[in-house]
């Protein structure tokens, strides 16, 4: 059985977040940026579920935890930013299926996981498993976070 992180209280004010934190560096050291837009950023993750797993950090001037926390039209343009995120994802990877996850539990900052799923998912038919696939290399890496801003730069 998990537990929740010692400072999630002070982690969900925003205090220590390393979200806030980070800036809006090109490479967070866990990815590649390959999306900025006015509410998030998408960064294509060097590990983790599958190849093409990225995630989009709610990114304003200032800290939010939860969706519903944002006014309805911020709301709504951070999910027009991740809904333009995951079609780049489906339009270069072709997955049969994308699964996008607002979570937080470990890290209380709003970011939505884009985890495609494919035809031998060993988990096929329920939701991704946190099994941590080994990291891309950095060549594999960086042609596809450069195929993936060439595609959001279309849309």
């Amino acid at each position: 059985m998990g537990s929740w992180p010692d400072d999630f209280a002070s982690l969900k004010e925003g205090i220590g977040c390393a979200m806030c934190n980070d800036g809006r560096p090109d490479d967070n050291g866990f990815g590649l940026r390959v999306f900025a837009g006015a509410y998030s950023e998408a960064y294509l993750q060097r590990e983790g579920f599958h190849r093409g797993y990225v995630v989009v950090i709610h990114r304003a001037n200032r800290h939010v935890t939860e969706l519903m926390d944002l006014p309805a039209d911020e709301s709504q343009a951070y999910w027009q930013e991740v809904l333009r995120v995951a079609r780049a994802v489906t339009d270069f990877y072709d997955p049969l299926k994308i699964n996008l996850m607002v979570l937080g539990n470990a890290l209380p900052h709003l970011h939505t996981h884009v985890v495609r799923r494919f035809e031998g998912d060993a988990d096929a038919g329920g939701p991704p498993v946190f099994e941590i696939e080994g990291p891309r290399t950095e060549a594999e890496l960086r042609l596809d976070a450069d195929a993936l801003r060439k595609q959001l730069a279309i849309d």
